[in-house]
């Protein structure tokens, strides 16, 4: 978007009254009430408009999966952020899976070169990498395969980290198996977020890591005891720490939609919980059979599943989950959208929709609790 735009009566998160924004070469610089602004470019009648997703936990694309990146893949991988884009992501977070510490290396290494090339127009910002493993508690590893699972200790998180820090941002671990006390400052001494998953922590071993400044929980209620009343676990001390953000999977079938009500309550729907897709590589592909590592994924209406049954992740795109939360009538139209906008944002501590952001932007429309979204601008 080049030269000047106004937007008027647009509804933005966190705002009573509708709001005016002014855009000038791409980025946002004026935002008012729109009562001082009668005219302008485009009159969105009350819609909402956001910025665009943040997807922090997505595992591949297109048939790729990020675990398996070469530098024969640099192609594909733009490929994967101009469809991210086209499924309303602004920025995400290639999530590399438990596996060998030389794939980690590899991958880390191919995207860490990628992020260095010139960005592309209408494509989706690769802003760091999610390690989700591979320090993982062996009773809950789920899909994860345990060949590759590492003992917790400060050497083999420097060995897989390896000369790659500067490109993680987030790492999720079983904070249990830290018998030292040592892992969780030196990741945050590295610029890396803590994010606590596959565990079988209790909430007082939670508790501890939250104090030593973890401050996610990897996709909510899966890989992780139950909430009990006697035993809230590592999820219960994470809810009341306001501190903690917790991602969440709303497709309807990692988490049901009765237990996605009652964590968005408890949360104030936005404070604390962010939504994250957990898709798998085929995302982008028709259902059917995939490769994924040495095994085979069967994926039916977005689900994917191993062949014993495990639920291994999704093919569903970040917004369709707050498309869910809408038509299921479990948040607003602006709670839901903040959740794949706003709150992954406050939960990497950047910047939400204000002035000075870049101007990509989605208009939200909303008829009988269907959700639906287009991008309004574009080079």
């Amino acid at each position: 978007m080049t030269g000047t735009k106004v937007i008027t009566n647009a509804r933005l998160i966190g705002y009573n009254d509708l709001q005016t924004i002014t855009i000038e070469n791409n980025l946002i610089t004026a935002i008012k009430d729109s009562n001082l602004c009668f005219q302008g470019d485009l009159d969105l009648q009350g819609d909402w408009l956001s910025l665009g997703g943040l997807d922090l936990q997505i595992n591949g694309g297109l048939g790729l999966a990020f675990p398996h990146l070469t530098f024969e893949d640099v192609d594909k991988l733009e490929e994967i952020c101009a469809y991210l884009w086209q499924e309303g992501v602004d920025q995400f977070l290639p999530t590399i899976v438990t596996t060998s510490v030389t794939k980690i290396h590899q991958s880390l290494k191919v995207i860490n070169e990628y992020v260095n090339l010139s960005k592309k127009s209408s494509q989706a910002e690769i802003i760091g990498v999610h390690l989700e493993g591979p320090f993982l508690n062996y009773e809950k590893r789920g899909a994860h395969p345990a060949q590759y699972l590492l003992p917790l200790t400060l050497d083999n998180v420097k060995k897989v980290l390896g000369e790659y820090s500067n490109i993680v941002k987030i790492i999720t671990l079983a904070p249990e198996l830290d018998s030292t006390g040592q892992i969780i400052p030196f990741l945050l001494s590295q610029g890396i977020i803590v994010s606590l998953g596959h565990s079988q922590a209790t909430a007082q071993q939670a508790k501890e890591a939250f104090k030593q400044g973890a401050s996610m929980v990897t996709h909510a209620f899966n890989a992780m005891p139950n909430l009990h009343h006697r035993q809230p676990g590592l999820l219960g001390e994470a809810i009341i720490n306001p501190g903690v953000y917790c991602g969440l999977i709303a497709d309807g079938n990692h988490v049901c939609q009765t237990m996605l009500k009652v964590i968005l309550q408890a949360s104030n729907y936005q404070e604390g919980i962010f939504l994250v897709s957990d898709a798998l590589s085929p995302i982008g592909l028709p259902d059917g059979f995939y490769p994924w590592d040495d095994r085979i994924i069967d994926v039916k209406n977005g689900i994917a599943k191993l062949a014993d049954g495990t639920l291994s992740g999704t093919t569903l795109s970040l917004l369709i989950g707050a498309q869910n939360l809408v038509t299921w009538g479990i948040c607003s139209v602006e709670q839901a959208i903040a959740l794949v906008t706003d709150a992954p944002r406050k939960a990497l501590k950047l910047p939400t929709l204000q002035v000075n952001s870049p101007a990509n932007l989605i208009r939200w429309q909303c008829h009988n609790q269907q959700l639906t979204w287009e991008r309004i601008n574009g080079d």
